[in-house]
């Protein structure tokens, strides 16, 4: 390999590590790679201008996948989001008032909603809305106001208002990004409000991960790990992150 052909493969090297979702420290890359931290931070900047990764104290974040539009994303692992959706389906008690956030993976949760339970269900997701709209077992309540494209839904002060006047059983909150470290989080700054009300207006809130998102952040954290009281993970997710969610008592469920 030439000399200067060096630095681009320690680079590839270190991009196949933030792809796979894997988060990177500077001073162990810099010992592994035998060079300074110096280089390794250049090498951060790099990759985080090329939209690869996000720069932190010491080191770099992946990027959560979940940063597209919602309609780049329904079609996108349906086997998974389905295993994970049925998991979520058998938690769902009779007569329960219940809020599908905008989610492609809660999508799917809509097709599977238990039937004759007498639920009434509300979202801001307009997808979601019309897959229910014909089910004349359930009640559904569709949170107004101007649709941001890219979340697929309603996310401003008028749809946080009308959230917070409720008082929600269970709530499937949509996340961008899961971290023990760095909590729950989204990419969109109001999409991440109207998350902090879903938090505060709901008893029992349960967020379903695929491995991608897993030991990732986004720009906006929106809970802390502890205020989400059930997680239902891909069976990939990082075991350091499952083992951590473990450790302080959450309630974990896997496909």
């Amino acid at each position: 390999m030439n000399k200067s052909d060096i630095p681009l493969a320690r680079r590839d090297r270190i991009a196949e590590r933030l792809l796979g979702g894997e988060a990177v420290v500077a001073a162990t890359l810099a010992v592994e790679f035998g060079v300074s931290e110096d280089a390794i931070r250049r090498d951060l900047r790099a990759l985080a201008t090329d939209g690869l990764c996000r720069r932190v104290y010491g080191g770099a974040l992946p990027i959560s996948p979940a940063n597209t539009p919602i309609t780049d994303r329904i079609k996108e692992g349906q086997e998974k989001k389905t295993a994970l959706a049925e998991i979520a389906a058998s938690t769902i008690q009779p007569d329960e008032f219940i809020f599908l956030d905008n989610s492609s993976t809660h999508l799917v949760l809509a097709g599977l909603l238990p039937k004759d339970y007498n639920l009434t269900v509300a979202t801001n997701s307009i997808l979601i809305g019309s897959a229910l709209l014909t089910r004349k077992d359930l009640s559904l309540i569709l949170i107004g106001g101007t649709v941001n494209n890219q979340i697929g839904g309603s996310v401003d002060a008028s749809a946080i208002y009308s959230l917070s006047q409720m008082n929600i059983d269970r709530a499937f909150i949509g996340a961008c990004a899961v971290s023990f470290q760095s909590g729950v989080s989204a990419f969109d700054h109001a999409d991440a409000s109207f998350k902090r009300t879903l938090v505060s207006s709901s008893r029992q809130r349960t967020v379903i991960v695929t491995a991608e998102k897993m030991g990732t952040r986004a720009r906006h954290k929106f809970s802390e790990i502890e205020d989400i009281d059930q997680f239902i993970l891909d069976k990939d997710c990082p075991k350091e992150e499952v083992d951590a969610l473990v450790g302080i008592g959450k309630t974990i469920l896997s496909d």
